[in-house]
């Protein structure tokens, strides 16, 4: 990351109009959550199966055994890290608008974003997939299978498997804000995991620039971004943090 980019970078956001945030599983790394995909992903401990919607209604309780070890037990223990906390404090101080995340972690909301566009939905909420009652996950002893009170049914993570579509309304919100905006930080995506990556692509189409920061070059890099802010996650958002409040 040269310090020349890093200056451009700083006063696209300060001269934006309506900045939004795009994130996908690499901001949560440094949280101790794993992307699913590559060399030390999850699908390569983890059969990717438990996460097929077919799967889920045939075989519930034996997914359930793995989705609570993976999803309740160990992302349970991760915290929001500093990218988290600046992007919660830049939205407090008017400058992002919202945030689109590829990812189910929660870990947004615990730093205190407010305006969060859950694109494959999330894990604190579990729902029932017959009769669509919904729960919050810390509310329920995880301990059992957990069950519907209504209709007897074993509940389903309120995030999406193989096999089943975008929640209508995080769609819908993520394309207007990506047609809403005119900056557009892509943190810790690949651009590999589709419809989400149609995203920026789209956002760009209409003239946004894009600030891409990642620790490698992606899908994204030679294709739609303008500013390639290479480096961890935590440290660039630190320094666009700090350059932004010496200038405004």
């Amino acid at each position: 990351m040269s310090e020349n980019d890093l200056q451009k970078a700083i006063d696209l956001i300060i001269n934006s109009k309506y900045t939004i945030a795009f994130t996908g599983a690499g901001i949560s790394v440094e949280s101790g959550i794993p992307p699913f995909r590559g060399e030390n992903g999850l699908w390569s401990k983890y059969d990717p199966n438990v996460l097929d919607l077919n799967n889920f209604h045939v075989n519930p309780i034996e997914a359930w055994k793995v989705i609570k070890e993976i999803f309740y037990d160990f992302f349970g223990e991760a915290k929001p890290n500093d990218a988290h906390f600046v992007l919660a404090e830049l939205e407090m101080k008017g400058i992002v608008k919202a945030v689109i995340t590829q990812n189910i972690d929660n870990l947004h909301y615990e730093a205190g974003s407010k305006e969060v566009y859950e694109f494959h939905g999330n894990s604190r909420m579990l729902v029932c997939p017959y009769c669509s009652k919904k729960y919050h996950a810390s509310e329920i002893d995880l301990v059992e299978i957990p069950l519907c009170d209504h209709c007897h049914a074993v509940l389903k993570p309120d995030f999406i498997f193989f096999g089943e579509g975008i929640p209508k309304i995080a769609y819908q919100k993520s394309f207007e804000a990506a047609k809403e905006t005119d900056l557009m930080i892509i943190i810790g995506s690949t651009g590999e995991v589709v419809p989400a990556s149609s995203i920026p692509s789209f956002a760009k189409q209409n003239g946004t620039k894009i600030i891409e920061i990642n620790p490698e070059k992606t899908l994204f890099t030679n294709s739609i971004t303008d500013i390639f802010l290479q480096g961890k996650a935590t440290e660039v958002m630190n320094e666009l943090l700090i350059g932004i409040k010496q200038k405004i």
